[in-house]
């Protein structure tokens, strides 16, 4: 057991991240129970990381430091802000406005320290200075990001004189991740398409890429419909709304070029497909493809986007059912047998 705990993945976060996606998706698609068990199942999994990595820090804080200060992990730890801000968007649809506004606070306490971590690592630290070391995981930085929108915008109406103060933070995370994602996806696209790729290469991490797309849009839908006391960001909205379409036609193209890139990988190179954390990395920007799609198609009352929304929350939960089970054989592993294999990283 304290073998998986010193080799636990900050990545592992992306669960509570996949989880409680899909409970925002299955309430807006009016599957209620289900999406309070899947609620259920997200905090309670927030809880025990929480915990678990409390006391990873504890007894291990050397490999927690290493991961801190290594350039293919550190973005891996964005997944706490982005985790943390679906549990608010989730405490909120059980009117527990304290408990939301606590969640973006701790979210935006641990996005501010990280993100300037993360490039401090790039420059000073790592010794690969080139494409090689890019991969999908570094998005997770963005999605960190317009979680941190998404939940901005839902928390502003309880803070009373301090709502403005919110929806103009909000607005300009959200072009800040828009720019960090022009940044990621040139490196991201020089690596893939113009260097040698390999098998190794096409880890689940890829689908991040069209994640981001996906809850850039989200939170353009949700800024667009907010409701603005400044005239000076009311007057963005059509800026915010041409941005959001595009965003999520970018994230509709990529889906079925991923789709290739597994193909690829394990059906022509037939690399086998085994479970590890990172593969909530798959069932996390479907879940929010989903939840972007039905929220486009319901502002701009167009029915196909809310039908393709339905099919991707069904492929999200069919990709959740088999992370889950993946998920439960490593637990039986470690916990009956005393076997752990290393997580990648």
């Amino acid at each position: 057991m304290l073998k998986a705990l010193q080799a636990l993945h900050p990545g592992n976060f992306a669960l509570v991240m996949a989880t409680g996606i899909l409970s925002i998706g299955l309430q807006s698609h009016a599957q209620y129970w289900l999406s309070d068990v899947f609620s259920i199942i997200a905090v309670a999994a927030w809880v025990i990381l929480i915990f678990l990595c409390t006391v990873r820090v504890v007894l291990f804080p050397g490999n927690v430091w290493a991961d801190l200060t290594t350039s293919r992990t550190v973005f891996s730890y964005f997944t706490l802000v982005a985790a943390t801000n679906i549990v608010g968007m989730l405490m909120l649809t059980y009117d527990l406005p304290l408990l939301a506004t606590a969640c973006w606070f701790l979210a935006f306490l641990c996005w501010s320290l990280l993100l300037y971590l993360a490039f401090s690592v790039l420059t000073f630290i790592s010794h690969e200075h080139n494409v090689n070391i890019v991969h999908g995981g570094w998005l997770i930085t963005i999605v960190g990001t317009q979680s941190l929108v998404l939940l901005g915008v839902k928390i502003a109406p309880f803070l009373g004189h301090y709502a403005n103060y919110m929806m103009m933070e909000v607005h300009l995370l959200w072009g800040l991740g828009l720019a960090l994602y022009g940044i990621f996806i040139v490196l991201f696209c020089h690596r893939i398409f113009f260097l040698e790729l390999k098998p190794e290469d096409l880890s689940p991490l890829l689908w991040v890429v069209m994640g981001a797309a996906a809850i850039s849009a989200n939170a353009g839908t949700n800024l667009f419909e907010s409701e603005n006391q400044l005239s000076f960001l009311a007057n963005q909205k059509p800026f915010i709304d041409g941005v959001t379409l595009m965003t999520w036609s970018w994230a509709t193209w990529l889906i079925p070029l991923l789709t290739l890139f597994g193909v690829w990988k394990h059906l022509v190179r037939k690399i086998p497909f085994r479970y590890e954390p990172i593969v909530w990395s798959i069932v996390f920007p479907l879940g929010m493809y989903a939840v972007a799609s039905d929220r486009l198609g319901v502002l701009a009352e167009f029915p196909p986007m809310v039908w393709i929304s339905q099919v991707m929350l069904c492929a999200g939960l069919v990709a959740w059912a088999s992370a889950s089970s993946g998920l439960l054989r490593r637990l039986g592993q470690t916990i009956f047998s005393g076997e752990h294999e290393h997580i990648p990283k």
